[in-house]
């Protein structure tokens, strides 16, 4: 496998368990919504998260796999995954149709950068 680059995301984001999207602004750069049949989500910038919350998780940083990725590849987030969990880092992953993003708490974020660096990611 190609090196892999994997970008750090400045600021901090919040998890969220809302009751609406009232006041959600999903125009704002990295907004993640999601709703299935039993919760609505959000995962933003501390700064942008509605203080209504049914739930919140704040200090999390965030990774992006960079460049845009062909559905036929196969265990870039097991990759990864893997490689944090051997480092003891949790994570929280979100994809989109682009690409993937891995959140993991701030106070693990440099572990989970050196361990990626380790693993032989090119990490920016």
């Amino acid at each position: 496998m190609n090196t892999m680059t994997i970008e750090a995301i400045p600021g901090e984001f919040s998890v969220l368990k809302l009751a609406d999207w009232a006041r959600v602004d999903l125009d704002r750069p990295f907004h993640f919504a999601a709703r299935t049949d039993g919760e609505r989500s959000l995962v933003c910038p501390v700064e942008f998260a509605p203080e209504d919350a049914l739930a919140r998780e704040d200090g999390w940083r965030a990774l992006r796999v960079a460049g845009q990725l062909e559905f036929s590849l196969i265990g870039i987030l097991a990759r990864i995954s893997t490689t944090l969990a051997e480092a003891g880092v949790g994570l929280f992953a979100i994809s989109t149709y682009d690409t993937d993003y891995i959140l993991t708490k701030a106070e693990n974020f440099e572990r989970a950068l050196d361990a990626l660096r380790a693993a032989g990611f090119s990490v920016r």
